[in-house]
């Protein structure tokens, strides 16, 4: 299972959100490329990185941040936040990403969340984040209505290389994972899943990679890596061993 440590962008700087809370905004550094730098040479594979500011706004804000971190190290990077239209996706594409995270867009233009997977195959996934179990996007500020797991199922079909799920009420609180929900979106969907939201432990990391079999492949993990709960070195670990 792969790790992909998580930079929240927000105001130029690395932050973590308490349950999606705009106003519960912690700031863990304000060099988000040195960071990325830092947990590249500690091993990580891949990176997640979230342009807080254009998931409120509805289009990209940290764009030249993102481009920098993405020159700045080797391995790939995963970007979302405000992608809500071609243009968009292709501009942060362009700018290095391996691949771009699209939510609001696959609720609300299936049919361009569609067109997008089959022009960039492979490096289209599709977030899905969840408050009791419904799926809220606009930069989590409004309820879409549908079920996270009906709705994984719908999306699953657009041909996304993946999907993000992210339990918004554990986020940034290091609780634990929602590993029934988690479970519930990987067998309606049918395709790879990334867990997010509520790691805390190397235990709720061996409890996710537990879920291999039903296509978990991935856990974001955020707040942990910047408290000092879990190290990145003995995540990685502990994975490998699993």
């Amino acid at each position: 299972m792969i790790l992909f440590p998580a930079i929240d962008l927000r105001g130029g700087r690395c932050v973590r959100l308490y349950q999606g809370a705009y106003d519960r905004e912690t700031v863990y550094g304000e060099d988000p490329v040195a960071i990325a730098r830092g947990f590249e040479a500690a091993g990580a594979r891949w990176l997640h990185v979230v342009d807080l500011d254009g998931a409120r706004a509805g289009e990209p804000v940290q764009h030249a941040i993102v481009g920098a971190i993405c020159a700045a190290v080797q391995i790939p990077v995963q970007v979302g936040g405000g992608l809500r239209s071609a243009d968009a996706v292709a501009a942060v594409l362009a700018a290095g990403a391996a691949r771009v995270v699209i939510g609001t867009m696959a609720v609300e233009n299936a049919a361009l969340a569609g067109q997008l997977c089959e022009q960039h195959a492979g490096r289209i996934a599709i977030g899905l984040d969840a408050r009791d179990g419904k799926v809220r996007i606009a930069g989590w500020m409004r309820d879409s209505g549908a079920d996270a797991a009906t709705l994984a199922a719908e999306v699953a079909k657009l041909g996304p290389a993946a999907i993000i799920y992210t339990d918004i009420g554990r986020d940034g609180t290091e609780r634990g994972p929602d590993v029934d929900g988690t479970r519930a979106v990987a067998r309606a969907a049918r395709i790879p899943v990334i867990a997010s939201g509520g790691v805390g432990t190397l235990e709720h990391l061996r409890a996710l990679a537990g879920l291999g079999g039903d296509g978990i492949v991935g856990a974001i993990v955020g707040r942990a890596l910047y408290t000092g709960a879990i190290r990145l070195t003995d995540a990685l670990g502990a994975l490998a061993e699993d």
